[in-house]
């Protein structure tokens, strides 16, 4: 069984397995203590995890079943209480807002057709994933909240900081790694 930053994580061939940008992301969140955290696409679990060391409370969505299972899975194996996760496509079952908000997106284009596909596909561009989630975050992010998007070069970064400015926040990139044919970057987002 892997470990990742102190945690051990158990992997299922259904979900998404951590990957370099899990850790891109892992390393470049920041949460204050006491604050309200909401993983969206959590997969292992692991960024919630993460997370709800320092966090209040943290909220763990996916649109995979065999995701959420896993997570849950996880929390228990790390004895990790203060978590909670759902299945949930994007928003739809979240209520209330968040100090901090993740999303390792979805951008390949195509449709999805395998569970495990809802962690790469994002639609037939690779980018309407990202962009409903682009439009609903300010309703659950906090006043002094910040969004975390992982997402690649290849969907258009520039078009992902004009749809954020669009709903109303500033964005930024604020990591970037280079992988393969791709730039893997964290864009981070706050009122």
């Amino acid at each position: 069984m892997p470990t990742y930053y102190g945690l051990q994580i158990l992997l299922d061939e259904n979900v998404y397995e951590p990957a370099e940008d899990t850790f891109l992301l892992a390393e470049t969140v920041e949460v204050r203590p006491g604050e309200r955290a909401l993983d969206v696409g959590t997969g292992t679990g692991l960024i919630a995890l993460l997370m709800a060391k320092k966090a209040r409370y943290v909220l763990g969505v996916d649109i995979n079943p065999n995701a959420v299972e896993l997570a849950r899975k996880n929390a228990r194996l790390n004895g990790i209480k203060n978590v909670e996760f759902k299945v949930s496509d994007l928003f739809e079952r979240v209520e209330g807002k968040f100090d901090v908000i993740t999303f390792n997106a979805p951008y390949l284009p195509g449709r999805p057709e395998e569970p495990i596909d809802f962690a790469l596909v994002g639609g037939e561009r690779g980018r309407e994933v990202i962009d409903r989630f682009i439009a609903e975050v300010p309703d659950y992010l906090s006043a002094e909240g910040r969004v975390y998007l992982v997402q690649s070069s290849i969907t258009g970064i520039e078009e992902t900081l004009k749809r954020f400015e669009d709903a109303g926040l500033s964005a930024e990139v604020v990591a970037r790694k280079h992988v393969f044919f791709e730039d893997i970057v964290v864009v981070q987002a706050r009122r």
